[in-house]
C-alpha cells in the first residue's frame, strides 16, 4: 500500500477523535458459538471447561473486518477442538456485571468499550480476577488519558505513535518462555502476517508490564514502504499485566486487496503464533496449557526413528558412521540401527537426541550456527544448547523438533536419498513434520 492509502486510512481517526475511533455498536448480538450458547443464558449443551466472550464493532478497515470474520470461523473450531465455548457479540452494553459472571475470559477483536458504564464493568471484571485477550485496535488510541487507567495502567502502551506498512510477517523473539502461554514456543517464530504498532509508552520502564515476545532484530527493515517501515528499535508484540488476567497481541490486520476487499494473508497462518492463542487462552480460562513436551509419550528409554511427513523418509547418520562431524541426511527407512534415536530430557522441556550407533553422540547443529539452512551433525554430548531439542506435540500425532540455541526447527529438504537435514525458521510445514516410531 502507498503512503498516500494510509493518509486516506486513518485521517478519519483524527478528525473524529480517540474516543470515537468506531462507529456505535448495533444493539444487537452477533453469535458464534460451537454450543449453541446464548450469551445471557450460558452453554444449552455440554458444560466447556471455560467461556468466552468476544466483543467487535465490524465496522472500520477492511482489514480489520476479514480479520474478524477469521477470528469468528477460527476461535470456535479452536473451541471445539479444546473444550471451552466462545460467543462472539457486537452488543458492547454485554459488558455489564451480570453477564460478565458468566465468562472466564472476555475478548476485545478490534476495538474497546466507549461508555462510562461499560468501561466501569470491564475495570471491575479483571480487577476481580477476570481473563481478558486483546488484539491489534484494542489497543489503538490517539488520547489514551480519556480512559488512563486502560491504556496507561492495564495496557500500559499510552498512546498509538506509528505503524507498519504495508502488513508483512515479523521474526519475533520469544522473552520470556516461562509464562503458560509462552512455554510452548520456540525462541524465536516468524509470525502470521500484519500491521505492528508502536506505542508512546516505553513498556519496559513499567514494573508491571511483562514482555513475552518482541520483534527481532532480523526483522528490520519492517514494512514495506520505506517511508512507514521500522529499521531498529524496540517494539513488543505481546504482553502481560502482572497484577491481571490478561494478554495483548499486537497483531490482528490481514493484507488486503482494498480495491475488492479480497484477503491476502490470513492471521492464523503460523501454527507457532496459534499455540501462543489456544496456550494463551487456556491460561486465562484457568484450564491449564498443553502439557510440556518433557512430559509426553516419548519414553526416555526407547528407540524411534524419525519419518519426514514431506518426503516419507527417515533420518539417518549417513554411511552409518557415529564419528563426530557425520552428516545427518533423509534416507529410505530400512530399520537400520542409523536411523534409531533415543530422548534423554536434559533440562525443563528439552532433550537430547542420541544415536543408537553410539549413544554418547546425539544431533547437533554444525557450528553452532543460528543461520536458516545449518546443516545437523553427530557430535559428542557436550551439554550444548545447539544439541538440545524442544520436542512439540502436532495434531495428528506428530512431532516438530525446536532446536535450544537458534529457536528452529529441524528441516527435511526436499525428497532425495542423502539429502542433508537442516534447521530452518519453524513454518507449520510438513518438511519440519515428523513421525516418531518406536522401534525394538
Amino acid at each position: 500500500m502507498s503512503a498516500g492509502h494510509r493518509t486516506h486510512r486513518w485521517a478519519p481517526l483524527f478528525a473524529m477523535g480517540g474516543a470515537c475511533f468506531f462507529l456505535a455498536a448495533s444493539p444487537a448480538a452477533a453469535r458464534v458459538d460451537t454450543r449453541s450458547e446464548d450469551a445471557a443464558t450460558g452453554p444449552s449443551l455440554a458444560t466447556p471447561s471455560f467461556k468466552v466472550l468476544a466483543f467487535y464493532r465490524g465496522t472500520w478497515d477492511a482489514a480489520h473486518i476479514d480479520f474478524i470474520k477469521e477470528a469468528n470461523q477460527w476461535f470456535p473450531q479452536a473451541a471445539e477442538q479444546h473444550g471451552f465455548s466462545y460467543t462472539a457479540t457486537t452488543n458492547w452494553d454485554l459488558l455489564n456485571p451480570t453477564t460478565l459472571a458468566q465468562y472466564q475470559v472476555v475478548m476485545f477483536l478490534d476495538d474497546q468499550p466507549q461508555s462510562a458504564a461499560q468501561r466501569s464493568a470491564f475495570q471491575q471484571y479483571m480487577q476481580n480476577g477476570g481473563g481478558w485477550m486483546g488484539f491489534h485496535v484494542s489497543a489503538f488510541t490517539t488520547s489514551p488519558d480519556s480512559w488512563s487507567w486502560y491504556h496507561h495502567q492495564f495496557l500500559g502502551s499510552g498512546a498509538f505513535r506509528t505503524n507498519t506498512w504495508g502488513p508483512t510477517t515479523a521474526v519475533l523473539k520469544v522473552e520470556n518462555r516461562t509464562h503458560p502461554a509462552t512455554t510452548a514456543l520456540p525462541a524465536t517464530f516468524t509470525s502470521a502476517v500484519s500491521e505492528w504498532y508502536g506505542w508512546s509508552n516505553n513498556l519496559r520502564s513499567n514494573a508491571d508490564i511483562q514482555v513475552l515476545a518482541s520483534v527481532d532484530s532480523v526483522s528490520f527493515p519492517l514494512g514495506t514502504d520505506p517511508n512507514q517501515s521500522w529499521y531498529s528499535g524496540d517494539y513488543p508484540i505481546l504482553w502481560t499485566n502482572k497484577k491481571f488476567k490478561m494478554l495483548y497481541a499486537n497483531f490482528g490486520h490481514n493484507a488486503m486487496n482494498y480495491s475488492n476487499n479480497t484477503r491476502l494473508s490470513s492471521t492464523f497462518a503460523s501454527d507457532t503464533q496459534n499455540r501462543f492463542l489456544i496456550d494463551g487462552l487456556k491460561w486465562l480460562g484457568g484450564a491449564g496449557t498443553t502439557p510440556p513436551p518433557s512430559t509426553s509419550p516419548i519414553s526416555p528409554t526407547a528407540w524411534y526413528t524419525l519419518i519426514s511427513k514431506s518426503s516419507g523418509k527417515c533420518v539417518d547418520a549417513r554411511a552409518a558412521s557415529s564419528a563426530d562431524g557425520t552428516v545427518i541426511q533423509q534416507y529410505a527407512c530400512n530399520g537400520t540401527q542409523a536411523q534409531h534415536y533415543q530422548f534423554q530430557t536434559t533440562s525443563g522441556v528439552y532433550m537430547r537426541v542420541n544415536s543408537r550407533l553410539d549413544s554418547v553422540r546425539s544431533l547437533d547443529v554444525k557450528d553452532v550456527s543460528t543461520t536458516d539452512g545449518a546443516n545437523i551433525q553427530l557430535w559428542s554430548y557436550s551439554n550444548g544448547n545447539n544439541q538440545q531439542w524442544q520436542p512439540v506435540s502436532e495434531s495428528g500425532g506428530t512431532w516438530r523438533l525446536v532446536n535450544r540455541h537458534s529457536g528452529k526447527c529441524l528441516t527435511t529438504e526436499g525428497t532425495a536419498d542423502s539429502a542433508p537435514m537442516t534447521q530452518r525458521t519453524c513454518n507449520g510445514g510438513l518438511a519440519q513434520s515428523f513421525t516418531l516410531t518406536a522401534q525394538p
